[in-house]
């Protein structure tokens, strides 16, 4: 099988040869590991055998004169200084007016370029999906404040629509872009819980958040292909309203958070799972021992039946994580295909 046949059939689990892997990686540490491993940045996803490939409007990002700061296509403005994502720099923080605002253009004619020269080149043996993250809660809270954003979702939930809204509408027209060069499913990164609980009430996701993401879903499962989302936290209340709006695959399955044996009683033949291993706890302060039972323990719960899972790291590895415990998840993984 290529990872992209593997990838389909264990989204929906039929059938497959062995559990496809996926290792995701910040920039910083991506040029650590490749150093590590002697291999170029553009080699390091093959070497690593991932079987998934997320493609991005093109677009270089303007930088701060101070160079703090890059501003990425929505105007928001991320530190540089940060490993992840801080978003430093909210353009409507000040702003209620949404028409004043400059809106980016899903139009614009070099935006996919990228990306198709991907999908050509790599299309027919990897599994590729646009990289929708910040898809709309995020993107929300990332052009008005964090704080700002919910207390608008509390007190003025017209205008928090509003801008919702504004978001899916752009949203929209990118992925009708990206279904048309062919890409192989949807992947959504939107962030809704805590370590503990929702951000929010399940009634006010399901108000402001449900019926505009379920638009999201819908061009894909149109198609009939699946539909990937990356939702951190605690958002066992609204999973089964996930899997009402055509959720195929829930990732991170972040297992200080949602309980694997759980998820595969409750969910395990009404859903795929990605993910599984800690990049909190297990990756940077686990033993090479601990990590290399982990890789067994997450495909024990989540995958019994050999289909059903991308078994991967639960987030983008950071620069905390030892060289060492990569190696050894490296080398649990190729042994799956043996």
């Amino acid at each position: 099988m290529t990872p992209k046949d593997r990838m389909r059939r264990a989204l929906y689990h039929e059938p497959i040869d062995h559990i496809p892997t996926q290792i995701n990686y910040t920039n910083a540490f991506g040029k650590t590991m490749a150093a590590h491993f002697g291999v170029s940045l553009e080699q390091l996803p093959d070497f690593l055998g991932n079987h998934m490939v997320r493609v991005d409007i093109h677009h270089d990002g303007r930088l701060s004169d101070d160079g703090k700061v890059r501003f990425d296509w929505w105007g928001v403005g991320f530190d540089t200084q940060e490993e992840g994502y801080f978003a430093a720099i909210n353009p409507l923080a000040e702003a209620q007016d949404l028409d004043l605002y400059h809106w980016p253009d899903p139009q614009a004619s070099d935006l996919l370029q990228d990306a198709q020269e991907t999908i050509a080149n790599r299309g027919k043996q990897y599994f590729i999906v646009p990289n929708l993250g910040f898809a709309l809660f995020e993107r929300a809270w990332s052009l008005r404040g964090f704080e700002q954003f919910l207390l608008d979702m509390a007190s003025d939930p017209s205008y928090a629509g509003a801008l919702l809204d504004r978001v899916t509408e752009i949203q929209l027209a990118l992925i009708h872009r990206y279904l048309d060069i062919g890409v192989d499913g949807g992947y959504f990164g939107d962030d809704y819980g805590s370590q503990m609980n929702l951000l929010f009430s399940p009634r006010m996701w399901r108000t402001l958040i449900k019926p505009r993401l379920a638009g999201l879903f819908t061009p894909f499962k149109e198609r009939g292909l699946p539909v990937i989302m990356h939702s951190d936290g605690q958002i066992q209340q609204i999973l089964p309203d996930l899997l009402e709006i055509g959720l195929t695959t829930l990732n991170p399955v972040q297992p200080e958070v949602l309980d694997h044996a759980w998820l595969r009683e409750q969910y395990g033949d009404r859903l795929s799972f990605y993910g599984g291993i800690s990049t909190q706890t297990v990756l940077p302060f686990g033993t090479a021992g601990e990590v290399e039972a982990t890789v067994s323990e997450v495909i024990h719960a989540l995958a019994p039946e050999g289909t059903g899972l991308i078994i991967a790291p639960s987030h983008r590895m950071m620069s905390d994580i030892p060289m060492e415990n990569v190696a050894v998840m490296l080398a649990a993984f190729r042994q799956l295909s043996h």
